[in-house]
């Protein structure tokens, strides 16, 4: 008798032995999808092996079987069973990540498109992981390109990651350009997502462009992986499995032994750590152009008028504006936070008007006169009595993009004044440009002066990776000019604007890591964060509380650390109550383990609970 191990997309452990019928032992093979009965349910089922005995009674048949041949290859299983082990979740919840929506349902494919007679096997090369750290911003695709190049001489597929779809389209209309042939799109929410799969998973070599999941691509002959951007938050899943591309791609390029390339203006701190590794290399796009002159501007000394009159702008910007609009040049001031203000209270008795369901400030927009939550986009009239006193005056506080658009219409009436956003970056008719970090991406832009403000609300965040983030953004914006460019900071000796002013990346990477060390935080040891979540807050402090208490007293060596308990950051999202408990570790699997043998017996009603390994 034949039995199939066969894992499902639910948080349990597998996988579970059925029982294959005499007339499907000749069709199934491991990674085809099946029906199968899981508890009082019909459910699609992933075969991830077959053997000839089990040690379990009672078994159940598989009742269908989907797919004539393996929708799955060996080299994906095995890593979608890596991606389960290191991010915490079941194995069928990392193979349904890989997979399009239609074939997490039970769709069938097109069986004449399901061939695999055109996939070759090729042998795997030295594993070697590439960072690419551009500092001119524009120039790393001449090096992707020349990397795709060799890879198609080689008869080998290459798979290019962006952070969201229009980078894609961007993408791919300039390597059709430089290449000369028809790259192939994959991304979650395409119209033809599993046509293009199919076609992807049958097809020779090629070359794919895709976002976040696109890792998974079903390519055989895969012998170069890109990833740009690889900083970006985007690449980080919010949803269980919390995986991140970057860490897939380096599961993947272990596996199978293709090159992977990662680029950036500004890499990570886990990938600069990473280049340092044998076999690994680390690589410096310089400047075609001269560096800026960077002016750090101490906003704790500013002049008695400037502080009385709660300036904005110091005046060394203002006078750097005023010389940049009488040349007829541009000048781009950069604000990461949209909207007029980004708190509204009484007047009276201070009462900060917040998001209901996420307990954030609301951010009042201007144009639309209206109060935005930027979590949940909850929206509401700005209120002309205060709902707490009835006092009848609501002071608006905090600058946004639209209240830097006012102020610089008051003090430069005959400027030309544009805030970019929406993706219409166009400098037509404009003297001066106010953006958040959407411009970043616009490399193609070019200004006489950038002016950067408010890069301390980024600094102060409560979030270990906040000076990262911090001189991500200043590295971006500084690769579009050549001319000037000025921050407004009280933290002018900050290590994080002193390599500004060295201009040596290296200062930046090799003091943060410094602290990273010290601290025992990332990319010196791994962290996980046990996300618990309900409707009722009570109830949430004391799981999260019970839970901590359980992983301390279970916590008998010294492979695992557990941290701390306390509400997330926000504390209350879209109507729940958010608490995590922490853990550390030098191994993310170790970690893994831990969780999975304590989560088992776990229950609160009403509580959901989530891992998220590597948190961003």
């Amino acid at each position: 008798m034949l039995y199939a191990k066969i894992v499902v997309g639910l948080p349990v452990s597998g996988p579970f032995d059925y029982i294959v019928p005499g007339a499907l032992e000749k069709m199934i093979q491991p990674g085809a999808r099946a029906w199968v009965n899981f508890g009082p349910r019909r459910i699609v089922g992933y075969v991830v092996a077959l053997a000839k005995k089990s040690q379990v009674k009672n078994l159940k048949p598989v009742l269908e079987l989907i797919d004539q041949q393996s929708l799955l290859n060996e080299k994906i299983i095995l890593l979608t069973e890596k991606i389960a082990d290191y991010y915490c979740c079941s194995w069928g919840e990392a193979i349904e990540t890989a997979l399009p929506a239609a074939l997490r349902k039970g769709k069938k494919g097109d069986g004449s498109i399901f061939s695999e007679s055109s996939i070759k096997k090729i042998e795997p090369s030295p594993f070697l992981v590439e960072v690419v750290h551009d500092l001119d911003g524009r120039r790393r695709w001449d090096t992707y390109i020349s990397e795709i190049n060799n890879a198609l001489k080689n008869k080998l597929s290459a798979l290019i990651l962006l952070p969201d779809i229009p980078d894609l389209l961007k993408a791919r209309d300039l390597l059709n350009k430089r290449l000369g042939i028809t790259c192939r799109l994959l991304y979650r929410q395409q119209p033809d997502e599993l046509e293009e799969w199919l076609k992807i998973r049958s097809n020779g070599t090629q070359v794919i462009v895709g976002t976040r999941s696109a890792v998974f691509a079903p390519l055989a002959d895969l012998g170069l992986l890109i990833i740009d951007e690889e900083e970006d938050s985007a690449y980080k899943q919010d949803q269980s499995p919390h995986y991140h591309a970057r860490q897939a791609a380096i599961l993947r390029s272990k596996l199978e032994g293709f090159k992977l390339i990662l680029g950036s203006r500004a890499p990570s701190l886990e990938s600069f750590y990473l280049s340092s590794s044998k076999g690994n290399r680390y690589t410096v796009i310089p400047r075609e152009k001269e560096y800026p002159e960077i002016k750090i501007i101490d906003s704790r000394h500013l002049s008695f008028a400037e502080r009385k009159n709660k300036a904005i702008f110091s005046k060394l910007l203002e006078d750097a504006l005023y010389a940049v609009l009488n040349e007829k040049g541009k000048a781009l001031l950069f604000l990461n936070r949209k909207g007029f203000a980004t708190a509204a209270a009484c007047h009276n008795c201070g009462k900060l008007l917040k998001c209901p369901r996420c307990n954030i400030s609301l951010v009042y927009h201007f144009k639309e006169d209206v109060l935005s939550c930027h979590y949940c986009n909850f929206k509401m009239q700005p209120p002309k009595i205060c709902p707490e006193c009835n006092a009848g005056y609501i002071r608006f506080s905090g600058a946004g993009t639209e209240k830097i658009e006012s102020e610089l219409s008051r003090i430069f009436p005959q400027a030309r004044i544009k805030i970019l956003a929406d993706r219409d970056f166009s400098l037509e008719n404009t003297d001066i440009a106010i953006a958040s970090s959407g411009v970043i991406k616009q490399a193609e832009l070019d200004f006489d002066l950038i002016g950067v403000l408010g890069i301390d609300n980024t600094l102060n965040r409560v979030d270990f990776r906040s000076t990262e983030k911090a001189f991500g953004l200043l590295s971006g914006l500084m690769a579009l000019t050549p001319k000037k460019f000025l921050v407004q900071t009280s933290f002018p000796g900050h290590h994080c604007f002193q390599a500004l002013l060295k201009k040596e990346a290296k200062f930046f990477y090799a003091e943060e890591l410094k602290q990273r060390r010290q601290l025992s935080f990332p990319p010196y040891k791994h962290l996980a964060a046990v996300k618990l979540r309900g409707k009722k807050e009570e109830k949430v402090k004391e799981a999260a509380e019970l839970f901590f208490n359980k992983l301390k007293a279970a916590c008998r060596d010294k492979k695992v650390e557990v941290v701390s308990v306390n509400p997330s950051n926000p504390g209350k999202l879209r109507g729940n109550f958010y608490w995590q408990v922490l853990l550390r570790s030098k191994n993310a699997l170790s970690i893994s383990v831990f969780l999975k043998n304590n989560l088992k017996d776990f229950r609160h009603s009403g509580i959901i609970v989530t891992v998220d390994v590597d948190p961003i």
